[in-house]
């Protein structure tokens, strides 16, 4: 029977415990002899594997476990990579969160300026992630990428490493379709969704259960409750905070105005930024909520664990650890299965442009995502598409020339952003949050105005 070795990079992630369950539970389809842990933060991630080996013996012995800081050790002939790296950590995502908010606007970690900010810092770890896998991984491994900003992240990659064989993908839409199916009574797998976008920044517009559409189902249930079971107990949220409960409740605000298609629930940073801000805490954001919720818990559980033996369930399997282990036993097997994930466009959006990194449903083999041909999509969503696509574009194209000039432009287009003056502001902020883990971004003009 073939078996194959993957890695974890990023493997000191809050994540990693539910990812190895979701493994575990997929060890028929996808035989592992090999799990290696690769994090530049050997301590934390010690901690971390400890849980993980924990909850592998519980379904095996035959599995070997590597846990590491050196590259080599990680990839050596490796057959896949799970990529999730969080560069700066969570007192990064709370600057990035807790910056724009000063300035009274959206704070957030992947959207807005936020998002912007969590690209600067992590395109170029992805694209050394990415050399170090070429050097010493097997020709045909694929890293399987889970890191954010994902649209940022997934262009940065298609610029700069445009050969790679990386396949991006998020959870979100997943995430939702699992709301969506708790709503209607039936499987996540059941449902036979269409969807267009980039990452963070799409809509379903089809929902199909047997053949049947259901989207106007869908549509009644949001006015009334938002992408919500009435009774929230009812579904198992991963994303159980207050926060993501309200964020699933402000679908309903969005359809309100727009009700064609069921939107991303991220949608609501872009297209209703005022509301986001007068309803935020800028004392405590999301990222004090998962410091304080999913962090504190995970290294809590490792404690006693080490200190009694006795491992808490704590690390179900969520959306986030099944969808990366489908994916990946597609890939693995040539299953050619159906998900959504981000691809170079290429045609399959006729009127949006061919090098944008898209989100669409894809044939997943193991020659990588086959997209299936969306066609042309109404200009209102094209339109909001492009600005979005220029923002993310040019910050890439910021991050390669070093470019202060090019970052502004790249903020300013952001729809969260309500000024250039604004996102000016904003921008030197960061910058001075950044220094650590930025490029350094040069101003052109030394006689201009920008100096």
């Amino acid at each position: 029977m073939k078996t194959y070795k993957l890695a974890v990079a990023g493997g000191g992630s809050t994540y990693t415990p539910g990812i190895i369950r979701s493994l575990m539970d997929r060890l028929e389809d996808l035989p592992l002899s090999e799990i290696r842990f690769y994090d530049i933060d050997g301590e934390r991630q010690s901690k971390v594997v400890v849980a993980a080996k924990a909850v592998i013996e519980e379904y095996t012995d035959k599995i070997k476990v590597i846990d590491t800081t050196d590259p080599q050790t990680a990839f050596e002939d490796v057959d896949f990579v799970f990529a999730q790296m969080r560069v700066g950590k969570y007192a990064m995502r709370e600057l990035d969160e807790k910056i724009p908010l000063s300035h009274h606007v959206v704070g957030q970690e992947t959207c807005g300026p936020g998002g912007l900010a969590y690209g600067l810092r992590t395109i170029s770890p992805m694209i050394e992630l990415i050399d170090y896998v070429e050097k010493y991984a097997k020709e045909t491994a694929w890293i399987v990428n889970y890191s954010n900003p994902a649209s940022i992240v997934a262009e940065g990659v298609r610029k700069l490493r445009p050969n790679s064989r990386v396949l991006n993908i998020c959870d979100m839409p997943v995430a939702t379709m699992r709301n969506i199916a708790a709503i209607l009574g039936v499987e996540r797998e059941e449902l036979d969704v269409d969807y267009f976008g980039l990452n963070h920044f799409g809509w379903f517009t089809s929902i199909k259960v047997d053949g049947v559409e259901r989207l106007p189902e869908i549509r009644e249930h949001v006015y009334k409750h938002g992408l919500l079971t009435e009774d929230v107990s009812k579904i198992d949220y991963r994303h159980a905070d207050s926060s993501w409960i309200k964020t699933f409740k402000n679908i309903k605000l969005i359809m309100d105005h727009f009700p064609e298609y069921l939107p991303n629930p991220y949608l609501q940073y872009y297209l209703f930024p005022d509301h986001i801000v007068e309803t935020s805490n800028k004392e405590y954001t999301r990222a004090n909520e998962v410091m304080d919720g999913r962090e504190k818990t995970l290294f809590d559980t490792v404690d006693k664990y080490e200190e009694t033996g006795i491992l808490e369930d704590s690390f179900a399997v969520g959306v986030h650890g099944t969808f990366i282990v489908d994916v990946t036993v597609s890939l693995a097997q040539n299953l050619g299965k159906r998900y959504l994930v981000m691809v170079e466009n290429n045609g399959t959006i006729p009127n949006l442009p061919n090098d944008a990194m898209i989100e669409v449903p894809a044939l997943i083999t193991s020659d990588g995502p086959k997209p299936e041909f969306v066609g042309d999509i109404p200009y209102f969503y094209k339109a909001m598409i492009d600005q979005q696509l220029a923002s993310e574009k040019i910050l890439v194209q910021a991050i390669v020339e070093g470019s202060y000039e090019k970052a502004l432009q790249a903020f300013t287009l952001n729809k969260t952003l309500p000024s250039a003056k604004v996102a000016k502001a904003v921008l030197d902020d960061l910058i001075e949050a950044n220094k650590e883990f930025w490029p350094t971004l040069t101003k052109e003009y030394k006689e201009g105005v920008l100096v």
